[in-house]
């Protein structure tokens, strides 16, 4: 029996750390339940105070087969590197090397339009790697 999992990362601004990683990985925020129309709709039903509307988050894979990832606010910002980090395979049936260059470089433009840093490009046993940061600093790389 498979279990399922769900990926926590800490942030300041959980809304905006979802939006780029559900832009990222091909996710989308997660809807609000049934019955509500935003999740500000469904907090204020509930009671939840308004001032932490923005205290978490949660992206999913639409096609249902990636794991959830869910974003809480914490109130130290990150100072040192990831231990564990999400790696996007931007590369993925590419039919030569060209191809595959063409295919990084292109995800990896597009996460820097969305907020993301390159802190460097490599290749290393015939891969290549572009480790990037994402708008609050965790590390990611893309493949």
């Amino acid at each position: 029996m498979a279990t399922d999992i769900q990926v926590v990362i800490d942030c300041a601004d959980p809304a905006r750390v979802a939006t780029f990683w559900a832009s990222a990985l091909g996710y989308v925020v997660q809807p609000p339940p049934e019955g509500f129309a935003s999740w500000e709709e469904f907090l204020t039903s509930i009671g939840f105070p308004e001032d932490r509307f923005n205290s978490r988050s949660a992206v999913v894979d639409p096609a249902g087969q990636g794991p959830r990832i869910f974003f809480q606010q914490v109130p130290e910002s990150k100072t040192v590197k990831n231990r564990v980090h999400i790696d996007i395979n931007a590369s993925h049936g590419a039919a030569n090397e060209a191809e595959a260059r063409d295919l990084v470089d292109n995800k990896v433009d597009e996460l820097v339009t969305q907020g993301a840093i390159v802190l460097r490009d490599y290749e290393e046993f015939g891969e290549r790697t572009v480790v990037m940061q994402d708008p609050e600093g965790n590390e990611f790389c893309v493949q």
